[in-house]
């Protein structure tokens, strides 16, 4: 499967796309920004949209999904537990000095066990709140790969202090959901580099 990571907007999210060689269908994760460096990708490869996954509602990673959407016409789907964090895009683009940028509707809601197949490949949604109520991670078992959003990262965990953080939960959420996946699994997580499951279980020192 074709998976390219490009770190978008001034916080560097780690957005995803993964394609399907044959059927040529695309997910995109976590399209925080740079829409058009996104569309290229997606044109190199021949691919086609099928689904938008939002990991969470920070505007690090949800700022381009109105825009992604309205070039491929692919639904959006995030966590219905984050709705609220994604109506106040305005505060968040207040932090960070900022444009406020467009929002689009929710297509669907990522419930824990669901899943959207790309081609012949499964990807299957994991709830795991504590960063933000909604959070989500994306394990995809036959890539062996998990994406992780802001959820788990080399050495780290996702931060808790802000609204909708729960440093209890997070951990909760790492342990009962992450955790048990096979330790080679390949973690990318929402910035920075990737590492493994078995790599955080030994070495990282939230855990």
């Amino acid at each position: 499967m074709i998976h390219e990571i490009l770190p978008v907007g001034m916080l560097q999210c780690n957005c995803s796309v993964f394609g399907d060689e044959t059927s040529r269908e695309a997910m995109v994760i976590d399209p925080g920004d740079n829409i058009d460096e996104i569309l290229a990708i997606l044109a190199k490869h021949s691919l086609t949209v099928k689904a938008i996954i939002i990991t969470h509602a920070h505007i690090d990673h949800i700022g381009g999904a109105a825009k992604l959407k309205a070039a491929t016409g692919a639904p959006v789907y995030m966590n219905r537990n984050d709705q609220l964090l994604y109506d106040n895009l305005a505060m968040q683009s207040a932090w960070l000095g900022i444009e406020t940028p467009e929002q689009t509707s929710i297509d669907s809601s990522i419930a824990d066990g669901g899943s959207v197949k790309i081609g012949a490949t499964d990807f299957h949604f994991l709830h795991t709140p504590g960063h933000t109520q909604g959070s989500s991670c994306v394990w995809i078992p036959a890539e062996n790969k998990l994406v992780a959003g802001d959820t788990l990262f080399r050495d780290s965990i996702g931060r808790t202090d802000l609204p909708g953080g729960d440093g209890r939960q997070i951990l909760v959420s790492i342990h009962d959901k992450l955790l048990p996946l096979p330790e080679e699994t390949i973690v990318i997580p929402g910035h920075g580099a990737n590492t493994t499951i078995g790599r955080e279980k030994e070495f990282n020192p939230f855990l």
